[in-house]
């Protein structure tokens, strides 16, 4: 009796310990161990996402998908997809999550890829979304193109083709005649035209040659004349030249301002100006009215100091008061 007890024990204790190691793997395999954190992203096609997809942080498993609700947009549909990851589990704001398949056989996964960005995503934030390739809708669409490239472009090419080869048939065939009657006139102008080409080209290549020997040569003067004393004092030149420029250019400024302050004086005094010229004008008239007795009267001057000069240089006693001396020579 004792041995059965402990066998039902025995047995019990191992059966609960598959069931817990069961719990446990369902738990581990469905991710829900611990703590998680919301995200959510939008997308316009989730083929293949629905509850239970597995989340990879580049290629890492951190999560999986809760949730996948259609949000009518107007006329379009779109569709949120919630995910949990790990608690504490940091995504860069840039990263964008991407419903892929690792492989061509392999699940449909929603894989984040890391972003660049030192800025952290909060829980419960949207992830920017990127819908996965379809391989096979890429290729159906491939063939659908080359199917309408085929009839709307290849086919009506080809006919268009037909009659452009029997044109150029024709054409060959008239060209073909055409070197029956003149080949060999042809054949004789292109013997004269290389004998022609073979006299001049010597003459070619010696004037190359004495082109060449001529460009040499001004290339060594040129050297010879650029030499570092001539390169520094054309560098010189060039500073002396700039130099005058701006000094050139502070001359026409000061010679502005000196002009404008000529202009501002004329104008401030063209009262004074105008009454000058007027008195100018005045004066003139005055002179040119009494020029005439101004001019008998200096005449007049004119004589009366010749005279004066002529007894002084008689009688110098005259500038004391005395009477002239006597002559007192004897006539004759």
């Amino acid at each position: 009796m004792r041995n059965n007890k402990l066998n039902y024990v025995i047995v019990g204790s191992f059966v609960l310990a598959m069931i817990f190691g069961l719990i446990f793997s369902i738990a581990m395999l469905t991710g829900r161990t611990g703590a998680t954190d919301k995200y959510f992203a939008v997308y316009r096609n989730v083929t293949g996402v629905k509850f239970g997809t597995q989340v990879l942080y580049e290629g890492f498993p951190i999560g999986q998908v809760e949730e996948v609700t259609p949000v009518a947009e107007g006329s379009k549909m779109s569709f949120r997809v919630d995910f949990t990851v790990v608690e504490g589990w940091r995504i860069p704001e840039d990263s964008v999550a991407k419903i892929a398949a690792p492989g061509l056989l392999s699940a449909i996964t929603l894989s984040l890829n890391a972003g660049k960005s030192e800025k952290m995503l909060e829980p419960s934030s949207q992830v920017s979304g990127l819908e996965a390739a379809n391989v096979f809708a890429v290729v159906s669409s491939v063939a659908d193109q080359i199917s309408m490239l085929a009839e709307k472009d290849i086919r009506p090419l080809l006919n268009n083709i037909s009659p452009l080869l029997e044109s150029i048939t024709k054409t060959s065939d008239s060209f073909g005649e055409i070197l029956a009657g003149d080949g060999s006139i042809l054949v004789s102008d292109l013997v004269d035209l290389t004998g022609e080409l073979g006299d001049r080209i010597p003459r070619i290549a010696g004037d190359i040659e004495q082109i060449t020997t001529r460009i040499n040569d001004s290339t060594k003067e040129l050297s010879t004349l650029l030499t570092e004393k001539n390169r520094k004092q054309i560098e010189s030149l060039i500073e002396n030249m700039d130099t005058a420029a701006a000094n050139f250019t502070d001359l026409s400024g000061n010679l502005d301002g000196l002009i404008k302050d000529l202009n501002s004086v004329v104008t401030d005094n063209k009262s004074n100006i105008d009454a000058s010229v007027v008195d100018v004008r005045y004066v003139t008239g005055a002179l040119a009215r009494h020029i005439d007795a101004l001019n008998q009267n200096m005449e007049a001057t004119s004589r009366n100091m010749y005279e004066f000069s002529r007894q002084i240089r008689l009688n110098p006693g005259l500038l004391l008061g005395g009477t002239p001396p006597r002559d007192e020579a004897k006539p004759k």
